[in-house]
């Protein structure tokens, strides 16, 4: 089930509530801004209960039907198989795949948010990191700057290479309005990259809103966009210029 595509990143985290969501809706405010929205593809394979899906259609007019921006969603706030059980339903990949390889064709991006961390269940067989490997799809890792961010990074990038994943790089998320010398104790970009062998791509401030899409679009400004999507940028050069 898949194939190699370049055009594709799976926007993955060292947990549930890391800041996935935001992270993914910033790259989206910018791509959307400067590209337009017949050219992305915006993605939650599986929902649990209320959350993504109904974040990325209060933000932004996608050119998608709600189909393809989730194709699967289930009541319970539950792991994908203990939610669908609840339905008397099993999560079907297939339909999730049919939908994404639709995209993948059409689209000069698309942006798919996991579900929890590398390791979460999307089925009784299947977790995150497999799906990803199945479907070729490089990722990027958000990691919460906290205690423990360290140990988490290297953790999950173990894991994406056991998996024989492509990390694309790291982006660390402040998930509240931390000092930089909180930001620099607990999360050191040059311990984290030596540690990890993965370059940190960039950094989402802490926002305390996220509806906010010229916050979005600023903070997703300053990421490595070269190297988290490379060859996706039309007209680099002009972007690249002084702002």
């Amino acid at each position: 089930m898949g194939h190699i595509v370049n055009n594709g990143l799976l926007i993955t985290g060292t947990d549930t509530e890391v800041g996935k969501t935001i992270v993914t809706t910033a790259i989206a405010a910018y791509w959307l801004q400067h590209f337009g929205a017949p050219s992305l593809g915006l993605m939650k394979p599986v929902q649990s209960g209320l959350g993504d899906f109904e974040t990325y259609t209060q933000l932004f007019d996608l050119a998608q039907t709600p189909e393809s921006i989730t194709p699967q969603r289930f009541a319970a706030p539950l792991a994908p198989p203990l939610a669908a059980a609840q339905e008397g339903k099993t999560v079907n990949l297939t339909l999730v795949w049919q939908h994404l390889s639709q995209l993948l064709a059409e689209r000069q991006l698309v942006l798919v948010e996991a579900l929890g961390g590398l390791g979460s269940p999307m089925t009784d067989e299947w977790t995150v990191a497999d799906l990803a490997a199945a479907w070729h799809l490089p990722i990027a890792l958000v990691v919460p700057i906290k205690l423990g961010a360290i140990s988490q990074a290297v953790a999950n990038v173990a894991l994406a290479r056991q998996s024989q994943l492509t990390v694309r790089g790291i982006i660390l998320n402040c998930p509240a309005d931390l000092t930089l010398a909180q930001q620099q104790n607990w999360a050191p970009v040059e311990l984290i990259e030596r540690l990890t062998q993965v370059p940190v791509l960039g950094k989402m401030p802490y926002l305390s809103t996220v509806d906010n899409l010229a916050a979005l679009t600023a903070a997703a400004a300053e990421f490595d966009l070269e190297r988290l999507l490379p060859g996706r940028l039309p007209q680099v050069e002009s972007m690249s210029a002084p702002r």
